[in-house]
């Protein structure tokens, strides 16, 4: 073997196809651009993205469903029974962040009410549902807003 004598195994590399080079290619005239209309002309074949030929859009023909609210982006939820593993006492945000209840880009929580509680807190600036609250003060904490 030589290396004057490498070369690429049949059909791993294809020539690039020539447009616009005479009759004889197949490909002369018009360069497979058909006639005239927009696809024909440089820089005019774009269609927008959706665009179903003048026939209404399929994202303007179904329904506006749904709302997404900003602030619950903001909002992280904490479950009742993961406040049963941190010490009882008093909880504010900053405590549901050290504990890492909270992710470091929320910039508020909210006690949802899931599992069960047994030791007594008092929640201060952290918001709750109504569910939550009542399962807080059934276990003799307190809610302060």
């Amino acid at each position: 073997m030589r290396l004057n004598t490498l070369k690429p195994a049949d059909g791993a590399r294809q020539e690039r196809t020539r447009v616009g080079r005479g009759i004889g290619s197949g490909l002369g005239k018009t360069a497979g651009r058909g006639h005239k209309g927009s696809f024909a002309r440089s820089g005019k074949g774009k269609i927008k993205a959706g665009f179903e030929g003048g026939q209404m859009p399929m994202q303007r023909r179904l329904p506006k469903i749904g709302f997404r609210s900003k602030l619950a982006k903001d909002t992280a939820e904490v479950l009742l029974y993961q406040l049963d593993k941190l010490d009882a006492g008093d909880i504010d945000f900053a405590a549901l962040k050290a504990a890492k209840l909270v992710p470091s880009t929320a910039k508020q929580a909210k006690i949802v009410k899931k599992g069960e509680l047994t030791k007594k807190f008092v929640l201060k600036g952290v918001l709750a549902t109504a569910g939550a609250k009542a399962a807080i003060e059934a276990a003799g904490g307190k809610v302060e807003e």
